[in-house]
């Protein structure tokens, strides 16, 4: 008798963000999640920083100008703390739908903001918070960083091993591999919009960037769901305020794509500057036959030639400490008044 391996349904995002609102962006997260359920998904995926939206102003002009329009402080105000009413308003959704849900946001901590992804369980409880390794280029004026404990891949009982990353961590090597080698079975690729410097910028266009999914997908014998966000009208009448800056950024943009453990395009596509879920069925059966050709980290790998080092310790900036009572001499006292 062969063994049951699960098979559901998953929703991918392509849509444009409430940009820079925190409220409306919970109310749209929370429509295509209650969406994706009535439609028998049993996971969705959205795009990087869904959640206030990209922050496209940090490409198209000088922090200066970025300061002077209000965008930087409006960026830092309508982030996600997960301590929020907000943040509960969506765990409560995702718990009523019944369903897994990966959710690109920037999270506000303290003083600093990070581009992260909340894994949620269909229970409403937290599977994981992520950050992004290392943020890229321009990002870096707006985001902290994570640290190895953020590469990491999730067993659960009714989807599967889950592993997440944002955007160019897709072309990291060293993360891919550590996430391969706790052998991913769904990967969530979540990526802003395919519309920044078009079309004379091609890494940063959805040819080399839906490749690079793809290419997870095979190097890691894994499914690939690949969110992406679109550029709506609205954001870029905020965005442009000069004609020449039209050229930088425009509508549409959106290419989400879920990608099966052989490379294949799985599911329907949507116009670039359509709205929507891309729904399809997975089976995790697939990997299996896939990775029999070529598992990465098991049989295709050569330890003994290259090999990885992997610190997954969470990393701390304050260690608290204190000295027992007993181990303070007099002396020292005396020593210190002195």
């Amino acid at each position: 008798m062969g063994i049951e391996h699960p098979k559901y349904k998953v929703a991918v995002v392509q849509a444009a963000p409430a940009w820079l609102d925190l409220d409306a962006s919970i109310d749209k997260s929370i429509a295509l999640i209650r969406e994706a359920a009535e439609k028998g998904a049993r996971l969705i995926a959205f795009p990087e920083a869904f959640i206030p939206g990209y922050p496209w102003h940090i490409w198209m002009d000088s922090p200066a100008w970025a300061i002077g329009c209000g965008f930087v402080q409006r960026y830092f105000d309508n982030s996600l703390s997960y301590d929020s009413p907000q943040a509960e308003h969506l765990r409560d959704a995702v718990r009523k739908a019944r369903l897994t849900a990966v959710i690109g946001l920037s999270e506000r901590d303290g003083g600093s903001l990070y581009l992260a992804q909340w894994l949620i369980g269909p229970d409403g409880e937290t599977i994981a918070k992520r950050r992004k390794l290392r943020p890229t280029h321009a990002e870096r004026t707006v985001y902290g960083e994570g640290d190895g404990s953020d590469l990491a891949v999730h067993a659960r009982p009714d989807i599967g091993r889950i592993g997440a990353l944002c955007c160019w961590e897709h072309l990291q090597p060293l993360s891919k591999y550590a996430m391969y080698a706790q052998n991913e079975q769904v990967h969530v690729a979540a990526w802003p919009s395919f519309s920044l410097y078009d079309p004379f910028a091609p890494a940063l266009g959805a040819e080399v960037n839906n490749a690079a999914s793809r290419v997870y997908a095979v190097e890691g014998s894994c499914f690939v769901l690949a969110p992406c966000a679109t550029v709506s009208q609205a954001m870029i009448d905020e965005l442009c305020d000069r004609p020449d800056k039209n050229a930088l950024l425009h509508v549409g943009g959106g290419f989400a794509a879920i990608y099966g453990p052989d490379g294949s395009q799985i599911g329907d596509k949507l116009a670039p500057d359509q709205e929507g879920l891309l729904m399809a069925e997975i089976d995790l059966g697939a990997i299996g036959v896939a990775k029999n050709a070529a598992d990465p980290a098991g049989h295709y790998s050569r330890p003994d030639v290259t090999r990885l080092l992997l610190n997954k310790k969470s990393y701390k900036r304050v260690e608290q400490f204190a000295l027992p009572v007993d181990t303070i001499e007099p002396t020292d006292i005396g020593a210190a008044a002195s």
